[in-house]
């Protein structure tokens, strides 16, 4: 733990390269985190595992400010820790300051720098091992009967599960049936607008639940999470809890038994919901220990939740090697034996042949117009191509064709050449003089979205209605004669 946490000094200076990565790799929770209010962060740094998750998360200039100031018992001036700082790198600087006090990590940054008592207290018991706390949870007692599933069972148990949320998303709306994760899943993937009812009431993926396959498991992890601790206050749970459970199994060891015994009473009842994401894994619902998986102890950690997985994320090894080659001819050749993979391409290719190790089909008006209908965008479609484009696929330039590219843009184009909007048709007026009043009126509320001069006769907005048949009735006292 130590080696992964201790930012150190090299050299006498903050480089702006190194800041630049700080800024560009920000993690999903430090805004989270920043809009909480200092008491609840107090509380929270009350924990030595939160303390040390949540430094892992800091990018390299807050981590090595902290390590800076974490065993000084006095605070330092800010202007002499600036003093180290390159020009390039102030403004770098001055935002990892921002982050900290946001956090409320520094206790005041303006004058000088020194950590919030709580935070440095158990920092320091985080890196050195001390206090009695059990933030880093308690390992259960041996039973040689109950032996912890092994490590390849528990990726088996984590893949198993998370698979199932994704091969759900991309499924549902198909036909297909794939297995149904928990009711808690369905309701997060709803309220987390990743899918969404159709008319026939069955939930189906959106555009922003195409674009969360893109990403990599670990961003699709947080972002559930996140979703997770916005809806913990209506649950009436304990946000507090809630981040500090979380944090400690991240800094759990996989493969070992933990007791149930010394959790609070909101981490008891989360339980349940993390099987159902494949955090941990229990023997029965009411046991009274628990083996966090490899998604729970890479929660803060840099390393991939899922190395065995073969799946759509960012960081899975399908990426990596890139699987998909696409033609001029829209013919589309997928080196591929993974079931997720292949019903994310079922959602904008008509897929022609299936064998063992290949997927052949093609990129079709039909094809792209369903994928259209669903909310997936062009783009997204463009996007996804480039993504896990195979590698022979990389030497061209552009990498993609531009013929395929342009039609899928064209197809979407013509989807949406007719747009409707509600509004009210004004028609059968007495003179063309009092149309040209009323029309002009409308005009001035900026509500005409049409207008036929030659038949005395325009549409405006919804909104604008109520006004406009106000100063028709003004101006007819009470008779609008007028149809609307």
């Amino acid at each position: 733990m130590i080696s992964e946490g201790r930012g150190g000094r090299r050299g006498g200076r903050t480089s702006s390269a190194r800041a630049s990565t700080s800024m560009t790799t920000r993690h999903a929770l430090l805004p989270f985190l920043q809009s909480q209010s200092q008491t609840a962060l107090t509380r929270l740094y009350q924990r030595p595992s939160s303390c040390l998750s949540i430094f892992r998360l800091l990018g390299p200039i807050e981590r090595q400010i902290v390590m800076n100031l974490l065993w000084l018992e006095a605070s330092v001036p800010t202007s002499a820790l600036a003093s180290w700082v390159s020009r390039e790198g102030k403004t770098p600087f001055d935002d990892a300051l921002a982050t900290l006090t946001a956090l409320h990590i520094l206790a005041n940054a303006a004058v000088k720098l020194t950590l919030s008592p709580a935070f440095k207290t158990s920092m320091r018991h985080a890196v050195t091992g001390g206090g009695a706390s059990a933030s880093f949870g308690v390992p259960a007692d041996l039973d040689e009967k109950r032996a912890p599933p092994s490590v390849e069972a528990l990726d088996n148990h984590a893949l198993e599960r998370w698979e199932t949320i994704l091969h759900y998303m991309v499924s549902s709306g198909t036909g297909q049936t794939p297995s149904r994760p928990s009711q808690g899943v369905l309701y997060l993937l709803q309220r987390s607008g990743l899918m969404a009812p159709n008319i026939g009431q069955q939930l189906q993926i959106t555009s922003p639940g195409f674009q969360f396959l893109l990403h990599t498991p670990h961003a699709q992890l947080w972002e559930l999470l996140l979703q997770y601790l916005q809806m913990v206050e209506e649950r009436q749970m304990d946000l507090v809890e809630v981040l500090s459970f979380l944090f400690m199994l991240s800094t759990m060891e996989l493969g070992r038994d933990y007791s149930t015994e010394f959790l609070s009473e909101t981490q008891k009842a989360m339980l349940e919901d993390l099987r159902d994401y494949g955090l941990i894994w229990q023997r029965k619902a009411n046991s009274r220990r628990f083996c966090p998986t490899r998604l729970a102890t890479t929660l803060t950690s840099s390393l991939p939740p899922l190395p065995t997985a073969a799946g759509t994320g960012a960081g899975s090894s399908g990426q990596a090697q890139g699987f998909i080659i696409l033609e001029t001819n829209y013919r589309l050749y997928a080196y591929t034996d993974n079931p997720l993979q292949t019903a994310v391409l079922n959602l904008f290719v008509s897929v022609k042949s299936r064998f063992p190790n290949l997927v052949v089909g093609s990129i079709t008006r039909d094809s792209v117009r369903k994928a259209l209908a669903n909310g997936i965008t062009a783009e997204q479609i463009i996007s996804y191509l480039t993504t896990y484009a195979h590698p022979q696929m990389r030497k061209n330039k552009p990498l993609l064709p531009v013929t395929v590219q342009d039609q899928i843009r064209l197809w979407e184009l013509e989807r949406n050449r007719v747009k409707s909007q509600e509004g009210y048709l004004y028609t059968q007026f007495a003179s063309h003089a009092d149309y040209e009043y009323v029309l002009n009126y409308a005009k001035q509320l900026d509500t005409v979205l049409w207008e036929n001069s030659a038949k005395r006769c325009f549409f405006g907005r919804l909104e604008g209605h109520a006004n406009i048949r106000g100063f028709i009735e003004r101006r007819t006292g009470g008779n609008p004669g007028v149809n609307g």
